[in-house]
């Protein structure tokens, strides 16, 4: 997947469409555009096992948020808080905003 197709982006407030996490709601921490992936906090959680480091001197079991396909996800719309998908727009000076399909609001 290409940078430029991927249009969830860090801090967007997405629900999650398919899965075991399906119909959870969370904000995405960190976007994977290389990879097609997002992590959403909250969401696809799985236990790790940690080693002790420096930083860290307790080790042993975490839970860890693991990237989700962005596929798998859908942005909430800021309007009605339904999933919705996401287009772009110029405006009259020539800025590119990203637009909610559903409602027209800017995102």
């Amino acid at each position: 997947m290409s940078k430029a197709s991927m249009k969830i982006i860090k801090g967007d407030r997405v629900v999650v469409l398919s899965g075991k996490d399906k119909g959870a709601e969370g904000v995405v921490e960190r976007a994977i555009p290389e990879a097609g992936k997002v992590i959403v906090d909250g969401v696809n959680i799985a236990k790790k096992h940690q080693a002790p480091t420096r930083a860290d001197q307790q080790g042993g079991i975490i839970d860890k948020a693991m990237p989700i396909d962005v596929s798998n996800v859908a942005v909430v719309s800021p309007k009605d808080g339904k999933a919705t998908r996401v287009g772009y727009k110029l405006n009259d000076d020539g800025t590119k905003v990203r637009i909610c399909k559903r409602t027209g609001a800017e995102l």
